[in-house]
Protein backbone atom coordinates (compact mmCIF):
# COMPACT_ATOMS: atom_id res chain seq x y z
CA UNK A 1 0.00 0.00 0.00
CA UNK A 2 1.43 3.56 -0.78
CA UNK A 3 2.24 5.67 1.56
CA UNK A 4 0.30 8.76 2.15
CA UNK A 5 2.52 11.67 1.02
CA UNK A 6 2.42 14.94 3.28
CA UNK A 7 3.23 18.35 1.67
CA UNK A 8 5.92 20.13 2.43
CA UNK A 9 5.69 23.75 0.96
CA UNK A 10 2.45 24.68 3.09
CA UNK A 11 2.82 27.79 5.00
CA UNK A 12 2.51 28.04 8.72
CA UNK A 13 -0.30 30.34 8.19
CA UNK A 14 -1.88 27.58 5.66
CA UNK A 15 -1.71 24.99 8.16
CA UNK A 16 -3.32 26.60 10.85
CA UNK A 17 -7.10 24.93 11.03
CA UNK A 18 -10.11 27.56 11.18
CA UNK A 19 -12.11 27.17 14.55
CA UNK A 20 -14.98 24.82 13.53
CA UNK A 21 -17.97 26.69 13.71
CA UNK A 22 -20.61 25.47 16.04
CA UNK A 23 -23.41 25.93 13.79
CA UNK A 24 -23.58 24.18 10.56
CA UNK A 25 -25.24 26.77 8.83
CA UNK A 26 -24.85 30.58 8.60
CA UNK A 27 -28.79 30.74 8.46
CA UNK A 28 -30.77 31.21 11.50
CA UNK A 29 -32.10 27.76 13.28
CA UNK A 30 -35.35 26.85 11.47
CA UNK A 31 -38.48 27.39 14.24
CA UNK A 32 -40.00 24.14 15.02
CA UNK A 33 -43.76 23.64 14.96
CA UNK A 34 -45.84 23.03 18.08
CA UNK A 35 -46.90 19.87 18.04
CA UNK A 36 -50.69 19.85 16.59
CA UNK A 37 -49.93 22.84 14.69
CA UNK A 38 -50.27 20.77 11.57
CA UNK A 39 -53.87 20.21 12.77
CA UNK A 40 -54.96 24.16 12.65
CA UNK A 41 -55.17 23.96 8.78
CA UNK A 42 -59.13 24.56 8.49
CA UNK A 43 -61.28 22.72 5.84
CA UNK A 44 -61.74 25.59 3.45
CA UNK A 45 -57.72 25.58 2.95
CA UNK A 46 -57.94 21.80 2.54
CA UNK A 47 -60.62 22.79 -0.01
CA UNK A 48 -58.64 25.45 -1.49
CA UNK A 49 -55.65 23.12 -1.53
CA UNK A 50 -57.02 20.18 -2.92
CA UNK A 51 -58.99 23.06 -5.78
CA UNK A 52 -55.59 24.70 -6.81
CA UNK A 53 -54.42 20.88 -7.42
CA UNK A 54 -56.94 19.99 -9.39
CA UNK A 55 -56.29 23.15 -11.50
CA UNK A 56 -52.96 22.80 -11.97
CA UNK A 57 -53.75 18.71 -13.47
CA UNK A 58 -56.46 20.31 -15.54
CA UNK A 59 -53.58 22.90 -16.95
CA UNK A 60 -51.32 20.32 -17.16
CA UNK A 61 -53.46 18.59 -19.30
CA UNK A 62 -54.85 21.67 -21.47
CA UNK A 63 -51.01 22.35 -22.39
CA UNK A 64 -50.43 18.85 -23.59
CA UNK A 65 -53.31 19.29 -26.12
CA UNK A 66 -52.41 23.14 -27.00
CA UNK A 67 -48.57 21.61 -27.75
CA UNK A 68 -50.01 18.82 -30.15
CA UNK A 69 -52.20 21.96 -31.71
CA UNK A 70 -49.70 24.00 -32.11
CA UNK A 71 -47.43 21.15 -33.46
CA UNK A 72 -50.49 19.71 -35.50
CA UNK A 73 -52.86 17.32 -35.07
CA UNK A 74 -50.95 14.72 -36.78
CA UNK A 75 -47.88 14.82 -35.07
CA UNK A 76 -50.02 15.02 -31.69
CA UNK A 77 -51.69 11.67 -32.56
CA UNK A 78 -48.30 10.51 -33.86
CA UNK A 79 -46.96 11.28 -30.08
CA UNK A 80 -49.75 9.45 -28.43
CA UNK A 81 -49.41 6.61 -30.03
CA UNK A 82 -45.57 6.60 -29.77
CA UNK A 83 -45.90 7.05 -26.12
CA UNK A 84 -49.11 4.19 -25.94
CA UNK A 85 -48.02 1.27 -23.82
CA UNK A 86 -48.39 -2.17 -25.31
CA UNK A 87 -50.28 -5.32 -23.64
CA UNK A 88 -50.16 -8.63 -24.83
CA UNK A 89 -53.03 -10.25 -26.41
CA UNK A 90 -53.91 -12.66 -23.51
CA UNK A 91 -54.69 -9.26 -21.24
CA UNK A 92 -56.67 -7.93 -24.13
CA UNK A 93 -58.54 -11.04 -24.11
CA UNK A 94 -59.10 -11.71 -20.52
CA UNK A 95 -58.91 -8.75 -18.55
CA UNK A 96 -59.62 -5.61 -21.06
CA UNK A 97 -62.97 -4.07 -20.27
CA UNK A 98 -63.64 -2.70 -23.64
CA UNK A 99 -62.83 -7.26 -25.45
CA UNK A 100 -66.43 -7.56 -26.73
CA UNK A 101 -66.55 -3.98 -28.22
CA UNK A 102 -62.90 -5.12 -29.35
CA UNK A 103 -64.11 -8.01 -30.88
CA UNK A 104 -66.68 -6.63 -32.70
CA UNK A 105 -64.74 -4.00 -34.60
CA UNK A 106 -62.62 -6.66 -35.61
CA UNK A 107 -65.25 -8.83 -37.19
CA UNK A 108 -66.74 -5.99 -38.75
CA UNK A 109 -63.15 -4.83 -40.09
CA UNK A 110 -63.01 -8.38 -41.44
CA UNK A 111 -66.42 -8.03 -43.24
CA UNK A 112 -65.54 -5.38 -45.07
CA UNK A 113 -62.25 -7.13 -46.25
CA UNK A 114 -64.54 -9.74 -47.06
CA UNK A 115 -67.24 -8.24 -49.23
CA UNK A 116 -64.89 -5.00 -50.72
CA UNK A 117 -61.61 -6.40 -51.28
CA UNK A 118 -61.72 -8.88 -54.38
CA UNK A 119 -62.14 -7.91 -57.91
CA UNK A 120 -65.24 -8.19 -59.71
CA UNK A 121 -63.18 -10.81 -61.84
CA UNK A 122 -61.96 -13.03 -58.74
CA UNK A 123 -62.81 -16.84 -58.65
CA UNK A 124 -63.25 -18.22 -54.75
CA UNK A 125 -61.20 -21.22 -54.10
CA UNK A 126 -58.31 -19.90 -56.00
CA UNK A 127 -55.78 -19.50 -52.38
CA UNK A 128 -52.09 -19.31 -52.73
CA UNK A 129 -51.95 -21.45 -55.26
CA UNK A 130 -54.16 -20.43 -57.70
CA UNK A 131 -53.00 -18.78 -60.55
CA UNK A 132 -54.74 -15.44 -60.36
CA UNK A 133 -52.48 -12.52 -59.87
CA UNK A 134 -52.82 -11.28 -56.10
CA UNK A 135 -54.35 -7.94 -54.33
CA UNK A 136 -51.47 -4.98 -54.19
CA UNK A 137 -53.34 -3.60 -50.95
CA UNK A 138 -52.59 0.37 -49.20
CA UNK A 139 -53.35 0.49 -45.74
CA UNK A 140 -52.74 4.24 -44.42
CA UNK A 141 -52.70 4.51 -40.82
CA UNK A 142 -51.77 0.94 -40.75
CA UNK A 143 -50.88 1.21 -36.92
CA UNK A 144 -49.23 -1.82 -35.44
CA UNK A 145 -50.21 -3.84 -38.14
CA UNK A 146 -53.42 -5.46 -36.16
CA UNK A 147 -54.75 -6.47 -39.54
CA UNK A 148 -52.28 -8.24 -40.84
CA UNK A 149 -53.84 -11.51 -40.09
CA UNK A 150 -57.40 -10.60 -41.53
CA UNK A 151 -55.75 -9.67 -44.79
CA UNK A 152 -53.86 -12.92 -44.84
CA UNK A 153 -57.19 -14.75 -44.93
CA UNK A 154 -58.85 -12.49 -47.10
CA UNK A 155 -60.88 -14.54 -49.90
CA UNK A 156 -58.55 -13.09 -52.63
CA UNK A 157 -54.64 -13.31 -51.54
CA UNK A 158 -52.76 -10.25 -51.37
CA UNK A 159 -49.79 -9.91 -53.72
CA UNK A 160 -48.09 -7.03 -52.24
CA UNK A 161 -49.27 -5.30 -48.73
CA UNK A 162 -48.37 -1.75 -48.08
CA UNK A 163 -48.61 0.39 -44.50
CA UNK A 164 -47.69 3.38 -44.00
CA UNK A 165 -48.49 5.40 -40.62
CA UNK A 166 -47.10 8.34 -38.96
CA UNK A 167 -45.89 6.96 -36.00
CA UNK A 168 -42.56 5.42 -35.67
CA UNK A 169 -42.88 2.98 -32.89
CA UNK A 170 -45.97 1.33 -34.46
CA UNK A 171 -44.39 0.98 -37.65
CA UNK A 172 -41.74 -1.08 -36.14
CA UNK A 173 -44.04 -3.34 -33.70
CA UNK A 174 -46.02 -3.45 -37.33
CA UNK A 175 -42.89 -4.66 -39.01
CA UNK A 176 -42.25 -7.46 -35.69
CA UNK A 177 -45.76 -8.50 -36.07
CA UNK A 178 -44.81 -9.44 -39.87
CA UNK A 179 -41.37 -11.12 -39.43
CA UNK A 180 -42.99 -13.10 -36.43
CA UNK A 181 -46.00 -14.26 -38.88
CA UNK A 182 -43.33 -15.46 -41.60
CA UNK A 183 -41.63 -17.10 -38.79
CA UNK A 184 -44.50 -19.43 -38.65
CA UNK A 185 -45.99 -19.84 -41.65
CA UNK A 186 -43.51 -18.72 -45.00
CA UNK A 187 -46.46 -18.14 -47.28
CA UNK A 188 -47.51 -14.81 -45.35
CA UNK A 189 -48.16 -12.26 -47.52
CA UNK A 190 -45.10 -9.88 -48.46
CA UNK A 191 -45.17 -6.73 -46.49
CA UNK A 192 -43.38 -3.29 -46.37
CA UNK A 193 -43.82 -0.48 -43.58
CA UNK A 194 -43.13 3.49 -43.74
CA UNK A 195 -43.13 5.76 -41.35
CA UNK A 196 -45.34 8.56 -43.47
CA UNK A 197 -48.14 10.95 -43.07
CA UNK A 198 -50.66 10.17 -45.47
CA UNK A 199 -52.93 12.87 -45.25
CA UNK A 200 -50.00 15.77 -45.50
CA UNK A 201 -47.79 14.51 -47.66
CA UNK A 202 -47.43 12.45 -51.12
CA UNK A 203 -47.19 8.90 -50.66
CA UNK A 204 -45.36 9.48 -54.13
CA UNK A 205 -42.45 9.76 -52.31
CA UNK A 206 -41.89 6.15 -50.90
CA UNK A 207 -39.98 3.95 -53.64
CA UNK A 208 -42.66 1.07 -52.99
CA UNK A 209 -45.61 2.73 -53.99
CA UNK A 210 -44.30 3.95 -56.62
CA UNK A 211 -43.21 0.68 -58.00
CA UNK A 212 -46.66 -0.23 -57.51
CA UNK A 213 -47.90 2.30 -59.03
CA UNK A 214 -48.86 6.05 -58.40
CA UNK A 215 -50.45 9.18 -60.33
CA UNK A 216 -49.90 12.53 -58.39
CA UNK A 217 -51.75 14.23 -60.97
CA UNK A 218 -55.43 13.12 -60.07
CA UNK A 219 -57.56 15.78 -58.86
CA UNK A 220 -59.89 18.66 -60.04
CA UNK A 221 -58.31 20.60 -62.61
CA UNK A 222 -58.36 23.94 -63.59
CA UNK A 223 -61.49 23.95 -65.46
CA UNK A 224 -63.53 22.09 -62.91
CA UNK A 225 -63.18 18.50 -64.73
CA UNK A 226 -60.94 15.51 -63.20
CA UNK A 227 -58.34 13.68 -64.74
CA UNK A 228 -58.89 10.15 -65.58
CA UNK A 229 -55.37 8.83 -64.29
CA UNK A 230 -54.39 6.46 -61.38
CA UNK A 231 -52.12 4.13 -59.98
CA UNK A 232 -51.43 0.33 -59.32
CA UNK A 233 -53.47 -0.79 -56.33
CA UNK A 234 -56.46 -2.88 -56.35
CA UNK A 235 -57.75 -1.03 -52.63
CA UNK A 236 -56.82 1.49 -50.04
CA UNK A 237 -57.92 1.01 -46.60
CA UNK A 238 -58.25 3.29 -44.03
CA UNK A 239 -59.54 1.85 -40.72
CA UNK A 240 -60.38 3.97 -37.61
CA UNK A 241 -58.22 6.95 -38.41
CA UNK A 242 -59.51 8.74 -41.37
CA UNK A 243 -61.23 11.18 -39.37
CA UNK A 244 -57.58 13.19 -38.86
CA UNK A 245 -57.40 14.00 -41.82
CA UNK A 246 -61.03 16.06 -41.79
CA UNK A 247 -58.75 18.44 -39.24
CA UNK A 248 -58.42 21.05 -42.61
CA UNK A 249 -59.65 21.02 -46.52
CA UNK A 250 -55.80 20.81 -47.19
CA UNK A 251 -55.49 17.80 -45.23
CA UNK A 252 -58.58 16.51 -46.50
CA UNK A 253 -57.43 17.04 -50.16
CA UNK A 254 -53.99 15.39 -49.44
CA UNK A 255 -56.07 12.62 -48.32
CA UNK A 256 -58.03 11.98 -51.15
CA UNK A 257 -55.58 12.87 -53.80
CA UNK A 258 -53.58 10.33 -51.84
CA UNK A 259 -55.89 7.32 -52.50
CA UNK A 260 -57.15 8.41 -55.60
CA UNK A 261 -53.99 8.58 -57.18
CA UNK A 262 -52.99 5.08 -55.85
CA UNK A 263 -56.11 3.44 -56.65
CA UNK A 264 -56.74 2.00 -60.40
CA UNK A 265 -59.41 2.06 -62.30
CA UNK A 266 -62.71 0.00 -60.13
CA UNK A 267 -60.26 0.19 -57.26
CA UNK A 268 -61.75 0.01 -54.30
CA UNK A 269 -61.62 2.93 -51.06
CA UNK A 270 -63.15 1.28 -47.77
CA UNK A 271 -62.86 2.18 -44.13
CA UNK A 272 -64.45 3.04 -40.48
CA UNK A 273 -64.80 6.77 -39.33
CA UNK A 274 -67.02 8.39 -36.67
CA UNK A 275 -70.67 8.69 -38.13
CA UNK A 276 -71.32 12.09 -38.37
CA UNK A 277 -75.02 11.38 -38.41
CA UNK A 278 -74.96 10.00 -35.00
CA UNK A 279 -72.86 13.02 -33.94
CA UNK A 280 -75.56 15.63 -34.80
CA UNK A 281 -78.57 13.75 -33.16
CA UNK A 282 -76.38 13.43 -29.73
CA UNK A 283 -75.52 17.16 -30.02
CA UNK A 284 -79.12 18.19 -30.74
CA UNK A 285 -80.15 15.98 -27.77
CA UNK A 286 -77.86 17.77 -25.51
CA UNK A 287 -78.77 20.96 -26.00
CA UNK A 288 -82.55 20.00 -26.19
CA UNK A 289 -82.00 18.49 -22.65
CA UNK A 290 -79.82 21.86 -21.37
CA UNK A 291 -82.59 24.24 -22.93
CA UNK A 292 -85.31 21.85 -20.38
CA UNK A 293 -83.27 21.76 -17.42
CA UNK A 294 -82.76 25.72 -17.73
CA UNK A 295 -86.42 26.21 -18.17
CA UNK A 296 -86.85 23.88 -14.66
CA UNK A 297 -84.05 24.59 -12.58
CA UNK A 298 -83.52 27.78 -10.55
CA UNK A 299 -79.99 29.12 -10.92
CA UNK A 300 -77.75 27.26 -8.69
CA UNK A 301 -76.79 29.01 -5.33
CA UNK A 302 -73.51 28.88 -2.74
CA UNK A 303 -74.33 27.11 0.63
CA UNK A 304 -71.03 29.11 2.12
CA UNK A 305 -68.98 31.67 1.15
CA UNK A 306 -65.75 28.93 0.79
CA UNK A 307 -67.98 27.67 -2.31
CA UNK A 308 -68.62 30.63 -4.12
CA UNK A 309 -65.87 30.80 -6.49
CA UNK A 310 -65.85 26.84 -6.76
CA UNK A 311 -69.73 27.46 -8.09
CA UNK A 312 -69.02 30.46 -10.54
CA UNK A 313 -65.99 28.56 -11.73
CA UNK A 314 -68.46 25.70 -12.81
CA UNK A 315 -70.65 27.90 -14.04
CA UNK A 316 -68.59 29.66 -16.09
CA UNK A 317 -67.38 26.11 -17.76
CA UNK A 318 -70.70 25.02 -18.25
CA UNK A 319 -71.25 28.23 -20.53
CA UNK A 320 -68.72 27.78 -22.41
CA UNK A 321 -68.07 24.27 -22.94
CA UNK A 322 -69.67 22.36 -25.52
CA UNK A 323 -72.19 19.25 -25.91
CA UNK A 324 -70.56 16.22 -24.38
CA UNK A 325 -72.50 12.85 -23.67
CA UNK A 326 -71.33 8.95 -23.32
CA UNK A 327 -71.31 6.02 -20.45
CA UNK A 328 -69.09 4.43 -18.92
CA UNK A 329 -67.05 3.15 -21.24
CA UNK A 330 -66.51 6.04 -24.15
CA UNK A 331 -67.27 9.60 -24.16
CA UNK A 332 -67.99 12.25 -26.49
CA UNK A 333 -66.60 16.61 -25.20
CA UNK A 334 -66.89 18.93 -27.91
CA UNK A 335 -64.52 21.62 -26.17
CA UNK A 336 -66.35 24.88 -27.81
CA UNK A 337 -70.33 25.41 -28.80
CA UNK A 338 -71.73 23.91 -32.10
CA UNK A 339 -74.55 24.70 -33.67
CA UNK A 340 -77.39 23.47 -31.89
CA UNK A 341 -79.21 21.89 -34.45
CA UNK A 342 -75.75 19.87 -35.23
CA UNK A 343 -75.16 21.18 -38.34
CA UNK A 344 -71.24 21.34 -38.99
CA UNK A 345 -70.04 24.56 -40.93
CA UNK A 346 -68.00 24.66 -42.87
CA UNK A 347 -67.38 20.67 -42.62
CA UNK A 348 -63.48 21.20 -41.57
CA UNK A 349 -61.58 21.41 -38.33
CA UNK A 350 -64.59 20.61 -35.94
CA UNK A 351 -62.55 18.91 -32.93
CA UNK A 352 -64.05 17.17 -30.17
CA UNK A 353 -62.47 14.63 -27.58
CA UNK A 354 -62.99 11.23 -27.61
CA UNK A 355 -62.33 9.33 -24.77
CA UNK A 356 -62.62 4.84 -24.83
CA UNK A 357 -61.69 3.32 -21.75
CA UNK A 358 -57.87 1.95 -22.16
CA UNK A 359 -57.95 3.53 -25.87
CA UNK A 360 -55.54 6.28 -26.99
CA UNK A 361 -56.96 9.70 -26.10
CA UNK A 362 -56.73 12.55 -28.47
CA UNK A 363 -58.76 14.82 -30.37
CA UNK A 364 -60.44 14.07 -33.09
CA UNK A 365 -62.80 15.11 -36.24
CA UNK A 366 -66.21 15.15 -37.29
CA UNK A 367 -66.56 13.90 -40.70
CA UNK A 368 -69.52 15.42 -43.00
CA UNK A 369 -70.41 12.66 -44.72
CA UNK A 370 -72.44 14.12 -47.64
CA UNK A 371 -69.54 17.09 -47.97
CA UNK A 372 -66.74 13.97 -47.83
CA UNK A 373 -69.09 12.31 -50.44
CA UNK A 374 -69.09 15.24 -52.35
CA UNK A 375 -64.99 15.93 -52.15
CA UNK A 376 -64.33 11.94 -52.95
CA UNK A 377 -66.62 12.56 -56.64
CA UNK A 378 -63.74 15.23 -57.32
CA UNK A 379 -61.33 12.42 -57.28
CA UNK A 380 -63.35 9.96 -59.23
CA UNK A 381 -64.41 8.12 -55.89
CA UNK A 382 -67.96 7.13 -56.57
CA UNK A 383 -69.77 5.63 -53.14
CA UNK A 384 -71.02 2.39 -53.56
CA UNK A 385 -71.61 1.45 -49.57
CA UNK A 386 -72.61 3.34 -46.47
CA UNK A 387 -73.45 1.35 -43.72
CA UNK A 388 -74.29 1.68 -39.42
CA UNK A 389 -71.14 -0.28 -38.11
CA UNK A 390 -73.77 -2.10 -35.27
CA UNK A 391 -76.27 -2.78 -38.50
CA UNK A 392 -73.28 -4.46 -40.14
CA UNK A 393 -74.52 -7.78 -38.15
CA UNK A 394 -77.75 -7.56 -38.41
CA UNK A 395 -77.20 -7.70 -42.35
CA UNK A 396 -74.39 -10.57 -42.16
CA UNK A 397 -74.65 -12.75 -38.97
CA UNK A 398 -76.58 -14.96 -41.02
CA UNK A 399 -73.39 -15.40 -43.59
CA UNK A 400 -72.45 -19.20 -43.62
CA UNK A 401 -68.32 -17.59 -43.55
CA UNK A 402 -68.91 -14.79 -41.93
CA UNK A 403 -71.11 -16.14 -38.71
CA UNK A 404 -68.75 -19.00 -38.78
CA UNK A 405 -65.98 -16.50 -38.23
CA UNK A 406 -67.86 -14.24 -35.26
CA UNK A 407 -67.80 -17.55 -32.99
CA UNK A 408 -64.18 -17.75 -33.85
CA UNK A 409 -63.79 -14.44 -32.77
CA UNK A 410 -65.97 -13.90 -30.14
CA UNK A 411 -68.60 -11.68 -31.39
CA UNK A 412 -71.06 -14.56 -30.74
CA UNK A 413 -71.58 -17.86 -28.68
CA UNK A 414 -73.50 -19.44 -32.27
CA UNK A 415 -73.47 -18.61 -36.28
CA UNK A 416 -76.75 -16.37 -36.15
CA UNK A 417 -77.03 -15.67 -32.67
CA UNK A 418 -77.00 -13.16 -30.13
CA UNK A 419 -74.65 -10.34 -29.74
CA UNK A 420 -71.72 -10.53 -27.20
CA UNK A 421 -72.55 -6.91 -26.35
CA UNK A 422 -74.05 -5.01 -23.30
CA UNK A 423 -75.61 -1.62 -23.82
CA UNK A 424 -73.04 0.40 -23.11
CA UNK A 425 -71.01 -1.74 -25.95
CA UNK A 426 -73.55 -0.68 -28.21
CA UNK A 427 -73.56 3.07 -27.39
CA UNK A 428 -69.91 2.66 -28.20
CA UNK A 429 -69.66 1.05 -31.69
CA UNK A 430 -72.92 2.89 -32.63
CA UNK A 431 -70.53 6.06 -32.98
CA UNK A 432 -69.02 4.52 -36.48
CA UNK A 433 -69.98 3.62 -39.77
CA UNK A 434 -68.34 1.90 -42.65
CA UNK A 435 -68.35 3.17 -46.19
CA UNK A 436 -66.50 2.47 -49.49
CA UNK A 437 -65.76 4.09 -52.65
CA UNK A 438 -64.90 2.96 -56.11
CA UNK A 439 -62.87 4.17 -58.17
CA UNK A 440 -64.21 5.18 -61.67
Amino acid sequence: MAEPQVATDVKPEQSRKRPRSRSRSRSPPRQRKRPGATARITHAEKEQQEQRRRQREQEQQAALVNAAKDRGIQQGVTNFYNELQQRGRDWRNTESKIKNLRNYNNWAKSVLIHKFSPREDFTPGGGYGSQQQGLMVLDIGVGKGGDLQKWQKAPQRVQRYIGVDPAEVSINQARERHADMRRKNHRTLRADFFVQDGYGESLEKIDAVREVGFDPNVGPAVGGSSRWGGGGFDVVVMMFCMHYAFESLEKANGMLRNTSGALKKGGRFFGVIPNSDVLRENVQRFYEKQEKQEKQDPPQKAESDDSDEKVAHESSVNKESGPQWGNSLYRVHFPTKTAKDGTFRPPFGWKYNYFLEEAVEVPEYVVPFEAFRALAEDYNLELQYKKPLLEIWDEERRDPELGRLSVLMRVSDRPGGELNLSQEEREAVGLYHAFCFYKV
